[in-house]
């Protein structure tokens, strides 16, 4: 007798990992479903594969989409914002002034990266600003920023001046 497994078992089996990775917060089971998922798909096409070749063919698609995650994708999805860290992080970042502050309302500032979650916010500035200029946090209070328009002084700069 020898056993047969045909492309449903793996389609089960595949979805079954995948629905594991719910309660399994690790995220690499899920790419052990999509290896079993990619088996059933070879037998629709091939239905006499060996089981050899289906467990190879899995192990392979699992090993290859767990390295694909970790080393390509993952890395490229980190964030980049900034939010929750500490403000000392932000501080001396550049943005571009797109709504000068007048003595009704204060001006408007965008960065490139957003800053504590948000790409534009608020500010004030002690010397006059116009639209495209750059200006770099000096400091934070509450959802305003306290800009500059003179670059910040980094401590290497400062220890040779």
């Amino acid at each position: 007798m020898t056993l047969q497994i045909l492309y449903w078992h793996w389609l089960v089996v595949g979805m079954l990992l995948i629905i594991a990775e719910l309660f399994v917060p690790s995220f690499t089971i899920f790419w052990f479903g999509l290896g079993a998922i990619l088996v059933a798909l070879f037998l629709l096409v091939a239905p006499g594969l060996s089981l050899s070749w289906q467990l190879f063919t899995f192990a392979m698609a699992s090993c290859l989409f767990t390295l694909l995650w970790f080393k390509l994708i993952k890395p490229r999805m980190t964030d980049r914002t900034k939010a929750g860290m500490a403000k000392e992080a932000v501080l001396g970042e550049s943005g571009q002034v797109i709504k000068a502050p007048s003595e009704t309302r204060r001006g408007v500032v965008r960065f490139t990266t957003p800053v504590l979650g948000a790409d534009e916010w608020s500010f004030i500035c002690a010397e006059p600003v116009v639209p495209g200029d750059r200006v770099f946090i000096r400091e934070i209070s509450g959802n305003t920023l306290i800009v500059t328009k003179s670059a910040p002084m980094t401590g290497q700069v400062q220890a040779q001046k």
